[in-house]
């Protein structure tokens, strides 16, 4: 008796989901090397905040939906919204606290970021494989995986990677949507973007992206179906202005009362945003202008060149295709009423999407002080162009090699030139690993080049997790390490973790400690000047290195008789 054979789309969605359940399992055997960001500390502070009124909500929810409570627990961090913190919450509440699947309680916090990153490798996979090809799918959710500062952020208790995904499985859902306008789809794209704007204001930008793909795809009969009364837009619009704003509102309580406020307060703060300083070129920006090449230039020295040659082949490749319906020279059979059909045009999606990502640089005063992070929703888009780039690539190599090496040689040939291009990428990722703000590419000659360049080396204070075994070993019982750039409730989870023993006492003041943590960035080289007059000593007892950079080091307090 036949067993059943899969069709070829399960076959392509059981092999995205795998690509993104690996991805997971890797960045999880990963992260118990990765030191905690100042921001995860934050964060960290406020998920607990949060679980003490799920918790209340439990056991006592007419109490806990009181304003009073509300106020209470979600006022902590409120500039930023709840989705993710949520659920860092209830990952360590049930994974690690109640259940014990999670050894570690910082690892289960950052769970659900990790599940989130794998997410957008796998939709990654998918949309690829549904437009380009399975091969081209899987690669581009690869090249995605395989980019150095997204392995980075991919593991963090963070928004960043998770605004990505979601912002990436959104514009899926409206893509179907357009494809076969189905009442799942639509109502699968509301509540989704609604989830995005609970996850990062990120997600201000996706609305006039759609418009813009709207209207580049029906620019040429616009007007004669306005004049007509015959306009329409697309179903998913309404569920994105309706069911979006509403699962936005159910899901963040610090806006149930004072809404309008609340929510001014919020756009105020991002449209506002304090500044921080970041080295570029050599020269620290603390306050505009800052500069327009920083996007531009900050993407070529951190995104593997293979990744990025594709991807310029695919831009290229879907432009070619695209030039004669947009010129209105195609044939009748590639447009629908006179426009692109949206089942032929993802690319063009793709495009908007990415351009929307970088869009914000376009001005000189958008602060840069989060590196790439700030236009990481771009990368998974450039990777579905990388695919397609990949699929003229082998298609060129096969015309090529065939009449010579023989159809039979065909799939070992494609086989090879996959494994070559994702090779590079995969080893510069690991290899970076857990020096992750420290990754460049050999374009700008690695980690070294970058710093004699005057690239920043390093921010968020995460590096003390590389330094952990050093202080293990070397501080005395009960001693105090100045932290530095480490959050203080990093530290401590690293401590929780058992990282760190428990009796080393973290310290924010130079002066009383044993120890002090500097974490390299050009505008606090006053904190070690200070650290040297305190400690009496210029020379650090331990350097933590990527590729022979310095990225962070240690001091020991002279004490007293001691050379």
């Amino acid at each position: 008796m036949n067993s059943p054979r899969l069709s070829a789309d399960a076959l392509d969605r059981l092999c995205a989901l795998t690509l993104g359940l690996a991805y997971v399992g890797l960045l999880f055997a990963t992260a118990d090397t990765l030191g905690y960001a100042r921001d995860e500390g934050f964060y960290f502070a406020a998920a607990d905040s949060y679980d003490r009124w799920f918790q209340l909500l439990f056991s006592d929810p007419a109490r806990a939906l009181e304003r009073p409570s509300v106020d209470r627990f979600w006022a902590y961090n409120h500039e930023h919204p709840s989705l993710m913190k949520a659920l860092f919450a209830l990952s360590h509440r049930f994974l690690h606290a109640e259940w014990g699947l999670v050894a570690e309680p910082g690892t289960a916090y950052r769970l659900p970021g990790m599940l989130m990153s794998g997410i957008a490798v796998g939709v990654t996979a998918r949309w690829g494989a549904r437009s380009i090809g399975r091969w081209e799918g899987i690669l581009a959710g690869l090249l995605l995986a395989a980019m150095p500062r997204v392995f980075y952020h991919a593991h963090l208790a963070c928004f960043d990677m998770p605004v990505a995904a979601m912002w990436l499985v959104t514009t899926y859902a409206y893509f179907r949507s357009l494809e076969r306008p189905s009442f799942g789809w639509v109502v699968a794209t509301g509540v989704l973007y609604g989830l995005l704007l609970d996850t990062k204001h990120n997600a201000w930008l996706l609305p006039p992206a759609l418009v813009a793909h709207f209207v580049i795809t029906r620019w040429r009969t616009l007007r004669t179906e306005i004049r007509g009364g015959r306009f329409g837009v697309p179903p998913a619009w309404l569920a994105m202005a309706t069911i979006g704003p509403l699962v936005f509102y159910l899901s963040w309580p610090w806006i149930w009362f004072d809404t309008g406020r609340r929510l001014l307060d919020y756009v105020a703060f991002h449209t506002g945003h304090e500044y921080y300083n970041m080295e570029f070129w050599g020269r620290t920006y603390w306050k505009p202008p800052f500069p327009l090449a920083y996007a531009p230039v900050m993407t070529l020295a951190t995104v593997p060149a293979i990744t990025l040659a594709l991807f310029g082949l695919g831009v290229a490749v879907a432009a070619r295709r695209f030039a004669p319906l947009v010129s209105g020279r195609a044939a009748p059979a590639a447009t629908v009423r006179g426009h692109l059909t949206p089942a032929t045009s993802p690319e063009l999606l793709w495009l908007v999407c990415l351009l929307m990502s970088y869009a914000p640089w376009l001005s000189s005063g958008t602060p840069i002080f989060g590196g790439t992070k700030h236009w990481i929703t771009a990368y998974p888009f450039l990777c579905l162009f990388a695919g397609l780039g990949f699929r003229e690539l082998r298609a060129r190599a096969a015309a090529a090699l065939s009449p010579r090496l023989g159809a039979r040689a065909a799939p070992l040939g494609a086989a090879g030139l996959f494994a070559s291009v994702v090779a590079a990428p995969l080893a510069i990722t690991l290899d970076v690993h857990p020096w992750g703000l420290s990754a460049y590419t050999p374009l700008v000659g690695g980690a070294p080049g970058a710093a004699s360049l005057g690239l920043n080396r390093t921010f968020w204070g995460y590096t003390t997790g590389s330094v952990t075994e050093f202080l293990n070993r070397t501080v005395p019982r009960n001693g105090r390490v100045f932290v530095h750039d480490t959050a203080m409730q990093s530290f401590e989870m690293l401590r929780a973790d058992g990282r760190l023993r428990a009796d080393i006492r973290p310290s924010l003041t130079i002066h009383g400690s044993d120890f002090a943590l500097y974490h390299h960035e050009p505008h606090m080289s006053r904190v070690e000047y200070q650290i040297w007059v305190d400690y009496g000593t210029t020379r650090p007892v331990h350097v933590g290195t990527h590729d022979g950079v310095p990225v962070v080091w240690v001091y020991a307090r002279q004490r007293s008789g001691e050379p």
